[in-house]
């Protein structure tokens, strides 16, 4: 893959802000395709549960074994439940479940409307009268923007039920002693920061999903590296908005 220069690059960070300067115009002028919307968000999120699901699991199995050798040496495994939800809830799963969104839903809304593209779905759209960035780019951002935050939401509830299952391997906890655990430490300013935030990564991993396919060139074969490439970039955006809601949040004292 050629490197990418630096005027390119800046290039490309100037047209997805133009880009998205046009998603925020036209989000609020009718007409509104609320049925397209209703089936981007089944694809996007309903699709994307049975995943999101078991990686949820998996991740709050996993941490819980590997923290009880730490908590046992301290002394603190009665604290270990407490630890574990905060972790999961706070920073681990809305971060994880995003970078799955970004490889499932990115890569395939950037490589649907880049086949659009080559093929001149699009100008035929636009000679029909219809307005294709509406009806493709602007139900898709808003479908990630809402689903995300949903499935980090089913995310959480299985990361931690996979918790609960962890604690239960090594001693033995009932479910409601668990629970009581879980919510000692975990409070609104853990949760209400990390769904905020899955909205700012749904809206992310859309319009950079939807930029890259609207502006694939060399026929079928740059419809392939406009997946690649939107997966990359989502990735990427993901990691600098956790670290600024990171700083946000530290500024205004919720860590």
């Amino acid at each position: 893959m050629k490197p990418i220069s630096q005027s390119t690059f800046l290039l490309e960070i100037g047209d997805l802000y133009l880009f998205s300067l046009r998603f925020f115009k036209e989000v609020f002028k009718p007409r509104y395709e609320f049925a397209e919307l209703i089936k981007q968000c089944f694809y996007i999120g309903y699709k994307t549960v049975p995943l999101v699901a078991i990686t949820g699991f998996i991740m709050g199995l996993v941490i819980t074994i590997q923290s009880h050798p730490s908590m046992e040496a301290f002394g603190a495994e009665s604290w270990l439940p407490s630890v574990v939800s905060v972790s999961l809830v706070r920073e681990i799963v809305p971060v994880i479940t995003a970078l799955i969104c970004a490889g499932k839903i990115g890569s395939s809304i950037g490589a649907e409307i880049g086949s659009m593209s080559v093929s001149e779905q699009i100008n035929a759209m636009e000679v029909s009268g219809a307005n294709p960035f509406k009806y493709l780019v602007v139900t898709r951002v808003i479908a990630s923007m809402l689903m995300v935050p949903l499935l980090v939401v089913i995310s959480d509830t299985i990361g931690l039920y996979g918790a609960f299952l962890g604690v239960n391997m090594k001693q033995v906890i009932s479910f409601h002693l668990f629970t009581n655990q879980v919510f000692l430490k975990l409070t609104f300013q853990d949760i209400i920061p990390s769904i905020i935030k899955s909205f700012f990564f749904g809206f992310a991993i859309g319009i950079i999903g939807c930029f890259k396919g609207y502006n694939t060139k060399n026929g079928t074969r740059g419809v392939g590296s406009t997946a690649n490439s939107a997966v990359v970039a989502s990735i990427f955006a993901v990691f600098v908005i956790d670290l600024m809601a990171a700083q946000i949040a530290d500024i205004l004292h919720l860590n």
